[in-house]
């Protein structure tokens, strides 16, 4: 009940329960008595009409502090309908955590979402790369403009741009004379800026050298996007393959001079050997960062004069599948004579990327469904077969083995069946070259070169084949080294088990000792398919919800893209008028 008396106000508190509980307490059962503050004020009453109920009277603000005194003073009572009629909880009863407490459940948890965070392409590097380091970036990077170049030899030129090798002008001090390389870009150009200064942030040593890019936007010839590379040097391995010296003319730019070796296979293997593996690191690097380069072709691969090693160029067709830059469903770009069967790096079906922090939530679930590093795996075991075949390394050599291969169905072992019994010289030294210490070469490109792109290796379990156990022409960095340590410890390698049941099997019904008994082969013609479980069948409609969900997402999500008519990251490409 409410009262309101003259000069001041009343507050009822009705129905109060009797308190029950064996603790004894100091306020329960007794008169709560309010002073005056002072003797100037009215003094306060309490009148109990009912011992079921009280009165409180007070003045001005008084009747706050006696509400306040006496919830936390007597203690907080609950409704009878969650807790026992009676029953009420004190502060100063209650449990104090002394830290944190970790549960299994917990820790599970904990370590699953850290894995997803860190899984490739990388949720939280993606941000922390997004929101700080290119931020950081703009802040520090050097500036140019068209006028502080000196166009000089013209390097090559394609449907996208030209590039030039330049030099900077006078005023621009502490930069050698023609140590630069520019490309003029009208189309694809704000990709390769993009793709470049995410190359240099996360694994700059696989690719060129890139120092700056810009946007230059004239009346007459429209916009044209510059962007300048150290020199790195002029030889693509393109260049190098056509020489009648290969692969020995690349044996004296990596170490810089003439091993005192006869000139063989052994000699041969060790140079490929040693490209294929700088080759395979370098894309390695690009995959974990989440960029796919969809362009590789013995022209897209340079050797850096600097550090003697083999670098990835051109990074227009590159998609950025962690953020979602450059990738359009059901559109590609390729050359016909180094592509993947599915010319696509992702199925037709996946939407056009959302925003970029939900475009990076999703990236690991995307990258584990489509795998779209195998798309760069495949051309890469062409260049394999390239440098170990010679006949390949002409464009109409490769666009005819490009026919056989798919008259195969894909299957290297099918086409080298077919075409090994009437090989020329060139072909039968190449299956040698590639059938040296065991068949080794011949494993890495048949792990390589394979129709379904779930069938094929990625770049780190190629890099922990067999075939890379030796040495090489260099050795190792430190770094290399606990790479290639880490991934043989990582990629679960079952061939010698299966190679030990094989042996067994053959073994069996014959005079050989070690092969299964009569009784082991019943067991094992006895074993029956097992049949679907209830949990089996409910995983079942939970993966037919879960593609239900996703197409539902997808259709909503292009939907969305179809709306935006720029490219956000467009915008943060320096813009000279």
């Amino acid at each position: 009940m409410a009262t309101v008396a003259a000069g001041g106000v009343g507050v009822g508190v009705t129905k109060l329960q009797p308190h029950k509980s064996k603790t004894s307490s100091p306020f329960l059962g007794q008169k709560l008595r309010i002073k005056p503050l002072n003797g100037s004020q009215l003094s306060s009453r309490i009148s109990i009409s009912n011992p079921k109920s009280f009165v409180v009277f007070a003045l001005g603000g008084e009747w706050v502090d006696a509400i306040h005194n006496l919830f936390v003073g007597v203690g907080v009572g609950l409704p009878c309908t969650v807790m026992e009629c009676g029953d009420i909880i004190y502060r100063s009863t209650l449990p104090k955590s002394d830290g944190l407490t970790i549960t299994a459940p917990g820790a599970i948890l904990a370590l699953g979402a850290l894995s997803y965070l860190w899984a490739t392409p990388g949720v939280a590097p993606g941000f922390f790369d997004m929101f700080v380091l290119a931020f950081v970036e703009r802040l520090f990077r050097p500036t140019y403009r068209k006028d502080d170049f000196v166009l000089g030899k013209k390097l090559g030129e394609g449907a996208f741009g030209v590039v030039y090798r330049v030099s900077l002008m006078a005023k621009k001090p502490a930069t050698k004379e023609g140590d630069l390389v520019l490309k003029k870009a009208t189309e694809y150009g704000a990709v390769e800026i993009w793709m470049n200064e995410r190359v240099r942030r996360a694994c700059a040593n696989s690719c060129a050298d890139f120092i700056y890019g810009f946007l230059e936007t004239s009346s007459k010839k429209g916009d044209e996007y510059w962007l300048i590379w150290h020199f790195e040097g002029e030889a693509t391995l393109a260049d190098l393959m056509q020489s009648k010296d290969f692969p020995y003319n690349v044996e004296t730019m990596i170490l810089g001079e003439v091993q005192d070796l006869p000139k063989g296979l052994e000699r041969e293997n060790r140079i490929i050997q040693t490209i294929m593996r700088q080759i395979l690191f370098a894309l390695d690097s690009l995959h974990s960062t989440g960029i796919v380069h969809r362009d590789i072709k013995p022209q897209n691969i340079i050797f850096s004069e600097g550090s003697r090693t083999f670098k990835i160029i051109d990074l227009g067709a590159a998609a950025d599948l962690r953020v979602g830059i450059n990738y359009i469903p059901k559109e590609f770009l390729l050359d016909p004579r180094y592509t993947a069967p599915e010319q696509y790096i992702m199925s037709t079906q996946t939407p056009s990327a959302p925003s970029a922090p939900v475009a990076t939530a999703l990236s690991p679930v995307l990258w584990q469904m489509n795998l779209p590093d195998r798309f760069d795996i495949y051309s890469t075991g062409l260049i394999f077969l390239q440098m170990a075949i010679p006949t390949l390394r002409n464009d109409s050599g490769l666009i005819q083995f490009n026919r056989q291969l798919k008259r195969c169905d894909y299957d290297l072992y099918a086409w080298r069946k077919t075409v090994e019994p009437r090989a020329g010289p060139d072909l039968r030294r190449g299956f040698e070259l590639l059938d040296l210490d065991g068949g080794r070469g011949w494993e890495l490109v048949t792990s390589m070169v394979r129709y379904k792109a779930r069938q094929r290796t990625s770049a780190k379990a190629a890099l922990a084949l067999p075939y890379f156990d030796r040495e090489g022409l260099l050795a190792l960095s430190v770094m290399q080294n606990l790479r290639l340590q880490l991934f043989r410890a990582t990629q679960q390698d079952y061939s010698e088990a299966a190679n030990w049941i094989i042996g067994l099997m053959a073994k069996s019904g014959t005079k050989k000792d070690g092969g299964f008994t009569e009784a082991q082969l019943q067991e094992l013609r006895e074993i029956k398919p097992k049949k679907s479980s209830p949990q089996r069948n409910a995983l079942a409609s939970a993966l037919r919800l879960q593609r239900k969900i996703v197409r539902t997402l997808n259709e909503s999500i292009d939907e969305l893209n179809q709306r935006r008519k720029s490219l956000w990251w467009s915008r943060w490409i320096p813009r000279e008028e």
